[in-house]
């Protein structure tokens, strides 16, 4: 070999000799530069937390993506416009978000406020919940598919639900149909993710639903293999060993009812095609459908809350692709027993648990927890909706959630499976 080749091979060795050293040194002190302040997560050091989003943030490497820059000289970040923020040059200034979405008017929002008042049993009641969660993932009474795994087992596209603010040190693991565009709005002020004519929103109200939900407006764990490669999976776990996590999580036959609700009983043309469709022609003998939604509910051809069910309880369902996250179930889309949460929430206590956890996060004084509205979709309702549903069926689909039911502490809703 020419002496080129030999100091080309020296540079390559050092180079990754340096970014061994480096992930070694990160696992050592973690975001020691980082401001995490929370109060309640594994320990972190103190930091100023800024009182308005304008203040600038000195001496402060807030990212990993810097954090690697200034110790390399060279950016492990793709090149291009994927780290700006999202602009959206929209209206601002409402105290109230623009209800412009059929599906969020005709849930019945109550858009006045509600006091909450902090009970001391609180922190008990969340310490609770963690150790409920903690307690049936080891032990093996309960077993359910993919619970032995490790988090390395994970496949990459299963993380697309875990939304990273590195700002401010959080993973929120979003569940539809659990409040989780509200918590959505609620991220992306707090990482300044999505700008309003060169300003990062202030209002989580202010943030339209459509933009929400658009998967370029949030960091997830699924999208760090492209910018960090090999070494994605390493800061994943540093991650999720140094920020806080949580999830809001509901009663599991209530959310099916709710996901039914929104899903199938409004006008959903991508619903309608995907999934309407098919449980028309498998379940209700229907060979010749209209093309679209509108023609078929002029049509009165809806599917039906029965077909919903056996739908899901079909073993063919699963065989042609995973349950859609509406109603996949919680244990799949937020990997309970391998990521260990800080904080679950509960929609049933939405208003007391979303206060609770700003204060905790110490992001209370940033920003306020949208109104909640008062969802139509009832405990209350569930022996209405379930009533021409048969008792196997009943059955299997308890079978079917019973993950979510326990590790979560929802009772067995026994005066459903019995005669």
């Amino acid at each position: 070999m020419t002496k080129t080749h030999y100091f080309r091979l020296w540079v390559v060795l050092g180079s990754v000799f340096t970014i061994f050293l480096i992930i070694v040194y990160w696992d050592n002190v973690g975001t020691a530069h980082f401001y995490l302040h929370t109060s309640f997560s594994r320990p972190h050091p103190p930091g100023v937390l800024p009182t308005t989003g304008q203040e600038e943030e000195k001496d402060v490497l807030s990212d990993v993506d810097e954090f690697l820059d200034k110790l390399l000289g060279f950016s492990l970040k793709p090149r291009g416009p994927s780290r700006k923020r999202i602009e959206q040059p929209l209206a601002r200034g409402s105290s109230k978000p623009v209800v412009d979405n059929m599906e969020e008017s005709v849930r019945g929002y109550d858009w006045s406020t509600h006091d909450t008042v902090r009970s001391p049993d609180q922190e008990k009641l969340q310490a609770e919940r963690r150790n409920v969660l903690r307690e049936f993932c080891a032990n093996s009474s309960l077993s359910f598919p993919t619970k032995e795994r490790s988090f390395d087992d994970i496949p990459n596209y299963e993380l697309n639900h875990l939304i990273v603010d590195d700002r401010h040190g959080i993973i929120y693991c979003y569940v539809p149909k659990v409040a989780c565009t509200n918590w959505k709005r609620v991220m992306i002020v707090l990482s300044e993710s999505l700008l309003d004519r060169g300003t990062p929103y202030r209002d989580p109200l202010d943030i339209p639903r459509e933009h929400v939900h658009n998967s370029s407006t949030h960091l997830t764990f699924n999208k760090f293999w492209r910018r960090y490669g090999k070494f994605s999976r390493h800061l994943m776990k540093i991650k999720l060993k140094k920020y806080t996590k949580f999830l809001f999580v509901r009663d599991p036959f209530v959310r099916l009812i709710s996901a039914f609700r929104s899903k199938f009983e409004l006008e959903n043309e991508e619903f309608y095609k995907k999934f309407a469709v098919p449980m028309l022609k498998l379940y209700s003998n229907h060979s010749s459908l209209p093309t679209s939604v509108s023609e078929a509910f002029g049509a009165g051809l809806k599917v039906s809350f029965p077909d919903f069910i056996q739908y899901l309880l079909d073993p063919r369902t699963e065989k042609l692709a995973p349950f859609n996250e509406h109603w996949r179930q919680v244990y799949r889309l937020c990997h309970p027993c391998q990521i260990d949460y800080d904080f679950v929430g509960k929609l049933e206590t939405l208003d007391e648990d979303a206060a609770q956890l700003l204060r905790l996060l110490k992001v209370d004084k940033l920003l306020h927890f949208p109104p909640s509205y008062r969802n139509r979709t009832a405990s209350s309702w569930e022996e209405d909706w379930f009533a021409k549903i048969p008792l196997f069926w009943r059955q299997q689909l308890y079978k079917l959630y019973e993950a979510d039911f326990v590790l979560f502490g929802y009772p067995k809703p026994e005066n459903l499976l019995r005669d």
